[in-house]
């Protein structure tokens, strides 16, 4: 497919996006930014967070990851349904009692304001890792397919894709996103299923035929059960995706902002409980997409694309879509799905950020409303000038698969917000205040070292995703350490 096409189906999506952010902006106050004036659908905000938490790293990494992994990744997407579920039950009744326009104020409200500025640093380190790594994904396709021919460095291709964002988000904010995730969403939808149906149709297989296919049985095994010393083995994965979805979505400001403009707590658990199944089934139709990759790119010859010199099975996907023989249908749909993905979860991650550092760092609150609006639209600007810094830094230094990295990381990241959050909802006790950051970071270079410690001295165990409530562990027992009366 040639550059001009992409270029033409980027201009076209982001000019509906604009007309959206136009309809949807409001007063462009602060209220209609940080929670949408608490009037959103919940059917609305659920279909919309399908998108915004399977983002560019489920389309493309999650598909990719199938070659070497099989449906192991599925493990984890069990743990997820089980997380949600404790999220709808257990913390939305805590957000909604105290009426949160930051969920870290809870830290606040329960601990001090040491505890506050703490759980507000993390979730920033958190969101902007993760946003940056779901942006990076995007950034490198287009790169790779379209810019590297028209000449156009990557730090050029990252200033245009944030710049997008911040467009149709700066004056919106959360109201904007709620509907523009939806769009999204259902242009990603079309376009994973429309993938299945189209490259089955190039090898003259019907879809049932696909799922009886004996190809599909090498890459379909999803339980890893021989050892429990195997770093997917199920338990371990199932128990890492649980606290996963507890943390990166129940204490993550981007995924509750949205839940937080719902109209009542009811319908916020309607909503996360409805999203998390239809979760689980879209992941798993990724998983397919993923097998169906493999497959036809073996019985075409298409060998995996290079990234840096080495083959980069994330790239799968759109080597297939864009530049093989299947036509420029699969290619419009692959792209339109992809920026659908991709920034569905990177826009609100920016407002996110926002909304955190306006509410949790500078407190902005008490300040006149003509104040607030002015600091509010510097601290978009500055947001957006910080995840192309670290997108960047990626390209250089990233090598792992995109959708295991984000996992690892969230281990160390997420992990104090989790022993924080645990130790107040779980426990009566208060703390010494002024020491629960020096909890949080002793707890994170313990579980750095632990992590990266010689499978042999653990005789053989190899940690994977539970490192993220082991470091939740480590800072519930630091915070009893410095319990008060």
């Amino acid at each position: 497919m040639s550059s001009s096409i992409i270029l033409i189906v980027i201009f076209l999506y982001f000019f509906g996006l604009f007309v959206i952010s136009n309809l949807t902006t409001g007063n462009n106050d602060n209220k209609t930014f940080f929670s949408a004036n608490k009037e959103s659908p919940w059917h609305l905000v659920a279909f919309g967070m399908v998108g915004a938490s399977l983002s560019g790293i489920t389309f493309i990494s999650v598909p990719g990851d199938v070659g070497t992994t099989q449906f192991t990744y599925f493990q984890v997407v069990l743990g997820y349904l089980f997380g949600y579920f404790v999220v709808a039950l257990v913390l939305l009744p805590i957000y909604y009692k105290l009426n949160l326009t930051s969920i870290y104020e809870y830290l606040k409200v329960r601990f001090g304001n040491v505890s506050h500025k703490t759980g507000a640093f993390f979730f920033f380190l958190s969101r902007i890792t993760g946003a940056s790594f779901r942006l990076y994904l995007v950034a490198i396709v287009l790169q790779q397919f379209v810019f590297n021919e028209l000449n156009i460095r990557f730090e050029i291709t990252v200033v245009f894709s944030v710049l997008l964002i911040w467009i149709y988000t700066f004056r919106g904010g959360i109201k904007t996103i709620v509907w523009t995730d939806t769009l999204q969403t259902v242009f990603m939808l079309i376009s994973v299923l429309l993938s299945i149906y189209l490259i089955n149709d190039s090898l003259n297989w019907s879809f049932v035929d696909f799922i009886n296919s004996d190809e599909l049985k090498t890459y379909s095994n999803f339980l890893v059960t021989e050892s429990f010393l195997e770093k997917n083995h199920f338990l371990k994965s199932f128990i890492g995706g649980m606290f996963i979805t507890i943390c990166m979505t129940g204490l993550d400001q981007d995924m509750m902002q949205k839940n937080l403009t719902c109209k009542s707590l009811k319908d916020a658990q309607k909503n996360m409980i409805v999203f998390s199944i239809v979760l689980v089934i879209v992941t798993f139709v990724f998983l397919l997409l993923g097998a169906l990759l493999f497959i036809y790119s073996q019985k075409s010859g298409i060998t995996v694309p290079e990234l840096n010199g080495s083959p980069n099975a994330d790239l799968l996907f759109p080597e297939i879509a864009l530049n093989s023989n299947l036509g420029s249908v699969i290619g419009i749909t692959f792209l339109l799905g992809l920026i659908a993905a991709a920034y569905s979860s990177a826009d609100s991650a920016l407002t996110s950020l926002t909304t955190s550092f306006c509410v949790d760092i500078i407190n902005i609150k008490n300040k006149s409303q003509e104040y607030q609006i002015k600091i509010r639209k510097i601290a978009h600007l500055v947001m957006s000038a910080v995840l192309i810094i670290v997108i960047i830094i990626f390209e250089n230094y990233l090598e792992r698969s995109v959708i295991d990295g984000l996992l690892v990381l969230a281990g160390y990241t997420y992990g104090p917000l989790l022993g924080l959050f645990a130790f107040g909802i779980f426990t009566d006790y208060k703390i010494h205040d002024r020491y629960v950051w020096i909890v949080t970071i002793i707890s994170v270079l313990s579980v750095y070292l632990l992590a990266n410690l010689d499978p042999t001295y653990l005789g053989g165990y190899k940690i994977g995703y539970e490192l993220l409530p082991i470091n939740g562990f480590i800072t519930f027992l630091g915070l009893v350490l410095i319990r008060r009366k």
